[in-house]
């Protein structure tokens, strides 16, 4: 017997072309290419079109990363995504069949704002590479992450970051915090929250685990990019990055594990609990 699942991929590019959301499509597919699988997945344009998926048409939500700050600006958008996020919190508390959610980068710090779990504020800096990524003690045993080293790397491009984490108010949820900055010994500033797991069936990442090498090379190779990232950060820098894409232990590792693995255990709870007796 084949299981069927319907999956939401919600764009939060805001119209702007990436690789992120080819990188998404590409492993939702494969995903349902399985033997024993079959499904879909629909497109959501959350913020051009102010497209939002009704919880109850679908078993699996991703949504995505995107462009620009993810404070609170009264656009149209934004009231009817954080009811998105509210109702399957919801559906979760008072239901069986549960409801599962990827939140990536900008969706990531939506969450964490609507749910007043931290705060988000911007980066003296921007954060861009190819990073090491470390586990907390959460982290290390918690299933979406086994498999990976400690450091794992994974891109990182971002002007905002989650800091001073409620853990009272994350645990109340029943999540954790699975990883943090890399570790800067030079300077005296909080690491960054990288990734929480906000509750059994919600998880959200700082980074863009969906980034793959082939999309990545073809991003960097673009002579404007690459100009750009010369300048701004120098060539040693560039050199590393394109280095890291032919390392199968950095982002090919973290692309093969973290969204595919969550989907797999979604897919596994889902299948427990539909066809329990009433």
């Amino acid at each position: 017997m084949e299981n069927t699942y319907r999956i939401a991929i919600l764009d939060m590019n805001a119209g702007v072309t990436n690789e992120g959301m080819r990188c998404i499509k590409l492993i939702a597919g494969q995903f349902l290419e399985q033997e024993g699988v079959k499904g879909h997945y629909d497109i959501f344009e959350v913020r051009t079109n102010n497209e939002i998926p009704e919880i109850e048409d679908y078993d699996i939500f991703i949504s995505s990363g995107g462009p620009g700050s993810p404070l609170v600006f009264g656009e149209a958008w934004e009231t009817p995504y954080f009811r998105f996020l509210d109702a399957i919190l919801t559906h979760n508390l008072i239901n069986q069949n549960k409801k599962f959610a990827f939140l990536i980068c900008h969706s990531f710090q939506l969450a964490v704002l609507h749910w007043d779990l931290a705060k988000v504020t911007k980066r003296k800096s921007t954060s861009f590479g190819i990073l090491p990524v470390h586990k907390t003690d959460a982290g290390k045993i918690d299933e979406l992450l086994e498999g990976l080293n400690n450091p794992f790397y994974a891109v990182d491009s971002r002007d905002y970051q989650v800091v001073r984490p409620d853990k009272r108010k994350i645990e109340s949820l029943g999540g954790s915090i699975l990883c943090k900055e890399k570790m800067r010994q030079q300077i005296h500033l909080e690491r960054a929250v990288m990734a929480i797991r906000f509750s059994a069936e919600i998880v959200g990442v700082q980074f863009h685990p969906e980034a793959d090498a082939e999309g990545m090379m073809r991003y960097f190779q673009k002579k404007e990019k690459r100009s750009q990232i010369v300048k701004r950060y120098g060539s040693k820098k560039y050199i590393q990055m394109m280095d890291y894409l032919d390392d199968d232990d950095k982002i090919l590792m973290t692309h093969m594990q973290i969204i595919p693995r969550f989907l797999v255990r979604a897919a596994e709870h889902i299948e427990e609990t539909r066809y329990v007796p009433l």
